[in-house]
């Protein structure tokens, strides 16, 4: 009986071992996947020099897109219910960032379903309709997406004047209201860059849809 209950013990401690090992590997696992290809607080910008295409029909790179004060480049959609919920205060930041010298550019990442509604075609009647005066391009094969390491629409990333990474999250505290947003993280961010000072808040939680890539 002895004998048994040893053995029962050894075969026991023996599971939970192994079962603490998976629970320790797959928590590895799940923090390399979320951390893979995310970019780093002062790392230059990614595939600077890729080309892609805007709604205009125009080939354009990230660097050529940036401005004398830096760049903001947003990962967004056509089809994502929180991008709408945004969608005019992205008309008021470029109108904003055009004024105090920092280019914008805005890419649709979604690849796996360029065929509803978020084909170069279907953001060109998009930026129409909205009378968007901010550039709108099309990552392909989310290669971009990719290299920044985005995961949501709408995700903001803003480089400084050397095209260093500053800034990345979202536009603001209240995707409901535009009235009564307490945060304006983009805005204060800028406007921290112009006064030569650090950007207050550098990391803040993205709320949106998921990018969706190729499978």
């Amino acid at each position: 009986m002895a004998h048994d209950q040893n053995r029962f013990k050894e075969i026991f401690n023996n599971l939970k071992t192994t079962l603490l090992l998976c629970i320790s590997l797959s928590l590895m696992i799940t923090t390399m996947a979320l951390g893979q290809g995310s970019l780093s607080f002062s790392a230059s910008i990614p595939l600077g020099d890729q080309q892609v295409e805007d709604t205009s029909g125009r080939n354009i790179s990230l660097q050529s897109a940036a401005d004398n004060n830096g760049l903001i480049v947003i990962f967004s959609s056509n089809t994502c219910p929180w991008v709408a919920k945004w969608e005019d205060r992205l008309i008021e930041l470029s109108t904003y960032s055009t004024a105090n010298d920092f280019g914008m550019i805005v890419l649709n990442s979604n690849e796996r379903i360029r065929d509803r509604g978020e084909s170069l075609e279907d953001m060109n009647r998009r930026a129409q309709k909205q009378s968007y005066n901010f550039t709108y391009a099309l990552d392909a094969g989310h290669e971009i997406a990719d290299a920044f390491g985005a995961q949501y629409s709408p995700e903001v990333f803003i480089f400084d004047t050397n095209l260093q990474l500053v800034y990345h999250g979202a536009i603001d505290d209240n995707p409901n209201n535009a009235n009564t947003v307490s945060k304006p993280y983009v805005k204060d961010a800028l406007d921290a860059l112009l006064a030569g000072e650090s950007v207050p808040t550098r990391k803040t939680r993205i709320i949106g849809c998921s990018i969706k890539r190729s499978e």
